[in-house]
Order: C-alpha cells, then sequence, then structure tokens
C-alpha cells in the first residue's frame, strides 16, 4: 500500500523546494564538465599571441616556487627515510600560483585546446591549437630558463638552500628517457584532470591543486614545466650539458606529457560524454 507521502511510481512527492535542493546537490554532470572546458578553450584559442606570451612567460617563472618550495624544505628535513614525502609538500606552490592565477601552463592546455579540436575536427581549429601549444611551451620555457639562470647565478639563495637544489635537480634528472616518457604520461594526465574537476566545483579548488599536484612530486613524476627549471639548474651551474638536459629529460617528459593529457584525459572524457550524448539521444528517438 502506497502512503500518502509516496507518488504512483513509490517515490515520495516532493515540494517544490525540496526538489530544488536535491537538483542542487547533484553532482555536476559530465556533459555540463565537457561544455564549460569547451567554452574556456574556445576562449583561450581566440586570445593574441602577445597575451599568451606573456602569460606563459608568467608562468614558466611562477612554476619555479616549485622547485624553491621543495629546495627550502629539503634543507631544513632531515636525512631520514621520509624525507621525500616531506620535500614534495613543496612542489604544488608553482602550481597554485598559475592556476589560480590564471596563467597559461602547457600541460592545461593539453586538455583546454583539445576539447575544442575533439568537438569540432577542422583545420581552423587544429592550426588554432598549433599556435597556442607552440606559444605557451615556448614561453614557458623562456621563463622556467630565467627562473633557473636567477637562482642559479646570484646569491638569492643561500649556499644551503643551494646545494639543496643541486640535490633536488640531480635527482630529477636521473631519470631514463623511457622512464621519463612514462612519467610524463602520468604527470600529463593528472594535471589535466586537475583542470576537468576545478570545472565540475565551486569549491575546494585549493585542495584539488593540492593533493593532485603534491601526488605528481611525491611519486617524481616528470613535468616539462616544473622539471625544466630544477634540470635547467644543473647547466646553469656548470654539472650538467645543455644536451643532456635536453635529450634525457625534456624531450621525453615533453612527449609523456602530450600522450598523457591528450589521450588519457581529453580524449577518454570527451568520448564518455559523446557516448552518453548518444544514448540520450537514442531514447529520445524511440
Amino acid at each position: 500500500m502506497v502512503s500518502e507521502e509516496e507518488g504512483s511510481g513509490g517515490f515520495p512527492e516532493l515540494t517544490e523546494k525540496q526538489k530544488q535542493e536535491a537538483e542542487d546537490r547533484t553532482s555536476v554532470s559530465a556533459v555540463v564538465v565537457h561544455e564549460a572546458v569547451r567554452l574556456d578553450g574556445d576562449e583561450e584559442l581566440e586570445r593574441s599571441s602577445s597575451a599568451l606570451a606573456w602569460s606563459g612567460l608568467a608562468a614558466g617563472m611562477s612554476m619555479g616556487f616549485s622547485f624553491v618550495g621543495q629546495a627550502l624544505l629539503y634543507s631544513h628535513v632531515p636525512d631520514v627515510p621520509w624525507r621525500p614525502l616531506l620535500t614534495a609538500l613543496g612542489y604544488p606552490l608553482g602550481f597554485l600560483l598559475v592556476i589560480i592565477g590564471r596563467q597559461q601552463l602547457f600541460t592545461e592546455n593539453t586538455l583546454t585546446a583539445i576539447i575544442p579540436l575533439l568537438a569540432r575536427r577542422n583545420g581552423e581549429t587544429l592550426l588554432k591549437v598549433v599556435r597556442i601549444w607552440t606559444i605557451v611551451l615556448l614561453s614557458n620555457l623562456v621563463g622556467a630558463h630565467l627562473f633557473a639562470w636567477v637562482i642559479g647565478n646570484t646569491p638569492m639563495f643561500s649556499r644551503e638552500v643551494q646545494g639543496a637544489m643541486m640535490k633536488v635537480a640531480t635527482h630529477a634528472v636521473e631519470v631514463g628517457f623511457g622512464t621519463a616518457i612514462l612519467r610524463g604520461i602520468f604527470a600529463g594526465w593528472l594535471i589535466a584532470m586537475v583542470v576537468w574537476m576545478l570545472a565540475a566545483v565551486d569549491t575546494g579548488r585549493i585542495a584539488i591543486i593540492v593533493i593532485v599536484t603534491y601526488v605528481v612530486g611525491a611519486a617524481n613524476l616528470t613535468h616539462i614545466v616544473a622539471g625544466a627549471v630544477e634540470v635547467l639548474f644543473l647547466p646553469m651551474v656548470g654539472a650538467r650539458s645543455w644536451g643532456d638536459v635536453a635529450v634525457g629529460y625534456l624531450l621525453p617528459t615533453l612527449l609523456g606529457n602530450i600522450i598523457g593529457g591528450v589521450s588519457l584525459t581529453a580524449a577518454i572524457n570527451h568520448a564518455q560524454v559523446v557516448a552518453g550524448q548518444s544514448g540520450v539521444n537514442e531514447e529520445q528517438a524511440a
């Protein structure tokens, strides 16, 4: 027997206010997140080259504070087995500055720029993606280069901190080509997922950035911009050659970040939205 509080379908009858409260508590659907990312991507694709370059330069320099944060902690934490877990707490610093500050970071654009391309798939959008990738990547690396030069050639930090920087950077660069690609795939995947998740929430943005990027740092995953500041510090102080850094770290890391961001985040999340909409359309047709 159906009670007075239940409708004919066995569900409780709700007031309009209760229905609105239920809707407010429902998680944002994937299609809404996809559309938010697409709109953001369209806006970025239309930005002028100079605006992208300046924003990318700022991001490259800001990411240097991930390196500084790690080195500061490294220089003050005793040499114990769990020191890397504490040192990695400095890694999210640069990402917080870049993402909250709305600066252009290359690994973010493996999602935001690709979603519009997957949605339209035309030559015009492809050219816009190539443009934004080229400008942002180069400006990010220039910013990273400038930051590495300053901390490697000026007395900004004490000898103890610079010694910690040397150890952090040496540890980062000592990775094989294949391993750098694999770690780069996971780093690109996670950083692109940060962008996807931020589009789905209104609160807790800082927690998402800190938690995910902390994992990237703690797992020694390779990131083309944050890692660039670390490894570029080495040729600045004469510890490694430019070729070793470029071929041994930057190139495989770049390949991995692109693969991870584009295939594991952009393509898969786009596919789930397209598949879901196809199912809705079939039901409506039936």
